[in-house]
């Protein structure tokens, strides 16, 4: 099959995901984060989680240092943050964003859910990796509406 990696992108685009900006501040880098929308649940117990990062991120040493991470799904009116911190080589937290979590990961503020998490594994995902969590605290609004997005933009759920 000859594949066209643009199709394929477009493809999955089809797929209406959240969108999350995963935080951390391993020892010596300055909180940041960076806008994903390639999370999913893994298992319940242990409680696991999942997302993915480019090989060739701009985050991508900074995550290889950390032992924790925080994924925070964004609100529908947190579309600003997804754009900030989805910009190359600017992912440096703004104070104001966010907080310091109960494991020492930084949480944004009003995020509709927020999960604190130690790094349980990376596996190999071809030109990404894979980085799995273990959930160890959780912040949840259950009445927000989410960010979400579909066919490369954003949508609001009715």
């Amino acid at each position: 099959m000859n594949f066209d990696p643009r199709a394929f992108r477009d493809a999955m685009g089809q797929f209406t995901t959240g969108v999350c900006v995963i935080t951390a501040n391993p020892p010596g880098v300055a909180p940041f984060g960076m806008t994903v929308n390639s999370f999913a649940s893994v298992s319940l117990d242990p409680a696991l989680l999942l997302w993915s990062l480019r090989n060739d991120s701009e985050c991508y040493e900074a995550f290889a240092a950390a032992k924790r991470f925080g994924v925070n799904v964004l609100c529908e009116d947190q579309q600003h943050l997804s754009n900030q911190y989805s910009k190359k080589d600017d992912h440096q937290l703004n104070p104001e964003h966010f907080r310091i979590g109960k494991t020492g990961v930084p949480v944004l503020r009003g995020a509709l859910t927020s999960f604190e998490c130690d790094i349980w594994q990376r596996y190999d995902g071809g030109d990404h990796i894979i980085l799995v969590g273990e959930v160890l605290e959780m912040d949840c609004r259950p009445n927000g509406r989410p960010l979400v997005f579909q066919g490369g933009r954003y949508k609001a759920l009715r």
